[in-house]
C-alpha cells in the first residue's frame, strides 16, 4: 500500500499502511479520548463508530466520541434477532446523544435466508448467519467510510489480545481505530458510574455479553463474560473483527 490514500468521498489525503502502524505505536497507552480526537482530525466525516448497544465500553466510547464531535456516523446493526430490550435502548440512546445513526439491515429477511439455507437459520446459527446478518452489512455500509472504531479490549478474548490501537482492514478496505484497547472492565465501568452513560438494561440482568437473542444467554457471576455467546458452540467471535477461514459466503 502507498504511504498516503485518497479518501472515499472527498480530496481528503489519508495515512497509507505504514503511517497508520507508526500512529498505532505513537497511540499506544494513550488515553482513548486522545486515540478519538486524533481519529477525528484525521478522517473527519470519513470516520463511523460501530456500535451494538449491547456492552458498556460501546456507550463508553460513544459518551466520548460525543464530547469531541457530533459528525461521526454510529452505525449498529440490526439483525433481525436482537433483542427488543436493545432495539428499545437504541432508540432512546441516540435521543440522547445527538450523533447521527444509521443502523444496518441484512439483504435477506429471516425467511428468505430460512427459504434459502433452511430451517436452522431460523434460529440464528452460526456461522453463515453471521456472516449474512452483520458482516456483510458492515462491509456495504464501510464502502463509504475511511476509518470505522470499535470499542473491543484485549481482555475480553484471546483473539482480541492483539488488538492494535489503529490498524489496516482489507477486506473493510477501511482503518480499525480500537481507542480502548488496554482497559480493563473495572475501567470501563468506572468511567460509565462517573459520567452517568446509559447501558442496556440486560447488563443488570445477568447478561455480560449481548448479541442476538437466540444465540445469548445470561451468565452467572463467576463465567467468563462471553460465556453466554454461541452456547455449546465453539464460537467466540461473530466474524466481524477477526476471520477465522472457517465462515463461508452467503453467495457460495
Amino acid at each position: 500500500m502507498h504511504e498516503s490514500l485518497r479518501s472515499k468521498h472527498n480530496d481528503r489525503i489519508l495515512p497509507g499502511l505504514e503511517a497508520i502502524e507508526r500512529e498505532s505505536e505513537r497511540l499506544e497507552g494513550a488515553d482513548p479520548r486522545e486515540i478519538i480526537a486524533w481519529a477525528v482530525e484525521t478522517y473527519g466525516e470519513g470516520l463511523a463508530l460501530s456500535a451494538s448497544f449491547g456492552g458498556g465500553e460501546g456507550m463508553a466510547l460513544l459518551d466520548m466520541i460525543s464530547k469531541v464531535t457530533d459528525k461521526v456516523t454510529v452505525l449498529t446493526i440490526d439483525t433481525g434477532f436482537i433483542f427488543k430490550e436493545t432495539a428499545e435502548f437504541r432508540e432512546e440512546v441516540m435521543r440522547r446523544y445527538k450523533l447521527p445513526v444509521e443502523v444496518l439491515k441484512p439483504e435477506l429477511t429471516i425467511e428468505e435466508q430460512v427459504e434459502r439455507y433452511g430451517e436452522q437459520m431460523r434460529t440464528c446459527t452460526p456461522n453463515l448467519c453471521c456472516q449474512i446478518r452483520k458482516i456483510e452489512p458492515l462491509q456495504k455500509a464501510l464502502n463509504r467510510y475511511d476509518a470505522w472504531m470499535t470499542g473491543i479490549r484485549r481482555e475480553q478474548t484471546p483473539q482480541r489480545a492483539g488488538t492494535k490501537v489503529v490498524a489496516w482492514e482489507e477486506r473493510y478496505k477501511a482503518a480499525k481505530i480500537a481507542p480502548m484497547p488496554d482497559w480493563t472492565e473495572a475501567q470501563v465501568w468506572d468511567y460509565v458510574r462517573a459520567n452517568n452513560v446509559p447501558v442496556n438494561p440486560l447488563l443488570h440482568q445477568g447478561y455480560k455479553s449481548i448479541g442476538c437473542e437466540p444465540q445469548t444467554r445470561p451468565v452467572h457471576h463467576d463465567e467468563d463474560p462471553r460465556a453466554g455467546r454461541w452456547v455449546g458452540i465453539d464460537k467466540t467471535e461473530c466474524g466481524i473483527h477477526f476471520e477465522d477461514g472457517q465462515i463461508s459466503h452467503a453467495g457460495a
